[in-house]
């Protein structure tokens, strides 16, 4: 059993990893590329489950590389948080994997699409399940170096411009992780998560520098995971990419950062909490207010759901300033239904592109008549988005505003209500002028070449596949709510963690 353990918290990292190294063997084969990459995405789909299902059953697992022992090695970890993210990361992958197909050109797949896509899988993995803070800013550079080349794969005026102020930008951020990180091991001696979960808690007189050394996550992690007011960057670059890309990227990566916030600041960095959760009060109220208010102002699809992922990381970081365990299982049932519905609604917009020739809402209409399943598709996604019963999003944020009420939180709860509404305003929004009115006529516009039946269906399946993962979560949300509370509890249990880690 340790060896099948062993294998399952490194094959989420092998396999897109091998994947890539075999694309990049068959570099001008694209047909070649593309069978590697399903055979590829199906095994880890398999993986992560198994990873899953193992974790739940046994408890936290531990591997380390080089059979060096914690805390001197590298070390990888797997509890439900962790899990559900690769699990989740590994389904969108896949259903961004299937569209890429017919939904990106040939000549950008010949750029070294695939093997890139397969890096950023393992950026994901690594981020998620490794043991240590020096190796998550590994990870992330991996992250950042793999969504630079993506962005600017097609070498367009306005993917550069937007992969400059994504990359400078991050850059910044990598710098600042670097130095907290250079921080906590000039105070502690130590990069292990595990090991400093147990220094922190001694009595010390440098608690300030630790406050300090905290300080740069926040702004670091913060930037990647664009809260306020750190968030200038992704409107301004995550919908230049092609579709492929941006659902991707825009689905997934900054939810690695508020993946990474939550590990670091329910088992390290816990000195000063009063201080540190009304901080995330504030960012989370602004953060929510500030993306739905820039979404309702857009009049483009990719970039309403741009400025949405911000305002629902907003929803993100509340359960951790609210930091119960029923908030934090709030929280990370909200990622997992986030990661899914804007992937999936990046998706639709990529089809409603492809059909009609543009994005721009003002010259788009009467797609409820010509492709009605499509106008379902996207009311599903888009009602989930918005927290309508008794689709994923409301089961999220049901249980965030449960665990802000038995908090006294309230004036957070009303700013998420309100967000919620004005959440659904630009949904309607997007229904209304996409799907409901009448195209405009009087515009000199070229007709689209209209996908065949192979390329429609291989734009439509992915996108049915994703509706089916968040009807699922919707539908029995009993059992994902119990695992996450069961995630929740182990993030607040840290003995849990650390035990699993030093072998104690």
């Amino acid at each position: 059993m340790p060896q099948l353990h062993h294998l399952l918290l490194i094959l989420p990292l092998l396999l897109p990893l091998y994947g890539a190294i075999l694309c990049l063997f068959c570099w001008k084969r694209v047909l070649l590329q593309k069978v590697v990459g399903s055979i590829i995405n199906a095994a880890l789909l398999l993986a992560t489950g198994i990873l899953l299902y193992e974790v739940h059953t046994y408890g936290i697992l531990k591997t380390q590389i080089g059979n060096w022992p914690a805390p001197y090695g590298i070390t990888l970890v797997a509890d439900l948080f962790s899990c559900l993210m690769v699990l989740t990361a590994s389904v969108t992958g896949a259903a961004v994997f299937i569209y890429s197909f017919r939904g990106l050109k040939i000549q950008r797949q010949l750029y070294g699409y695939y093997p890139l896509l397969h890096m950023l899988q393992l950026g994901v993995s690594g981020a998620c399940l490794t043991g240590d803070i020096f190796n998550l800013f590994v990870w992330f550079e991996v992250l950042l170096i793999s969504c630079f080349v993506l962005i600017t794969l097609g070498g367009t005026r306005p993917q550069l411009e937007g992969a400059i102020k994504y990359v400078t930008i991050n850059f910044l951020a990598s710098g600042l992780l670097l130095t907290g990180i250079g921080v906590v091991y000039g105070l502690t001696g130590s990069l292990n998560m595990a090991e400093l979960a147990i220094i922190v808690r001694r009595p010390a007189e440098n608690n300030s520098l630790f406050l300090m050394a905290g300080m740069f996550f926040i702004i670091s992690l913060g930037i990647k995971s664009a809260v306020f007011p750190l968030f200038f960057w992704l409107p301004a670059s995550y919908h230049t990419p092609p579709i492929a890309i941006s659902a991707y990227i825009g689905g997934l990566i900054t939810k690695v950062g508020v993946y990474a916030l939550i590990r670091l600041f329910t088992l390290i960095f816990i000195v000063d909490q009063t201080l540190i959760l009304l901080l995330f009060t504030i960012i989370s109220g602004f953060t929510m207010v500030i993306g739905v208010l820039g979404a309702a102002a857009q009049y483009d699809f990719r970039k309403i759901l741009s400025f949405h992922i911000i305002s629902q990381i907003g929803y993100m970081i509340m359960g951790l300033a609210i930091f119960t365990t029923l908030s934090l299982a709030g929280t990370i049932f909200f990622i997992l239904h986030n990661i899914l519905v804007k992937t999936n609604l990046f998706l639709i917009s990529g089809v409603v592109g492809r059909l009609n020739g543009s994005f721009d809402l003002k010259v788009l209409g009467s797609n409820y008549l010509k492709h009605p399943v499509l106008a379902g598709l996207f009311l599903v996604s888009a009602f989930s988005l918005a927290g309508i019963p008794p689709l994923s999003g409301f089961w999220a944020k049901f249980m965030l505003a449960k665990a802000g009420f038995e908090a006294g939180d309230y004036t957070i709860i009303l700013i998420s209500l309100g967000v919620s509404i004005l959440t659904l305003f630009s949904m309607t929004k997007i229904w209304n002028e996409v799907f409901w009115k009448k195209a405009p006529v009087d515009l000199d516009l070229p007709t689209p070449a209209l996908p065949d039946n192979l390329t429609k269906g291989l734009l439509y399946a992915p996108v049915i596949f994703l509706i089916t993962c968040i009807l699922f979560i919707s539908f029995y949300a009993e059992v994902i709510v119990g695992l996450v509370y069961r995630a929740a509890e182990q993030l607040q249990h840290t003995d849990l963690y650390i035990n699993a880690v030093l072998n104690r």
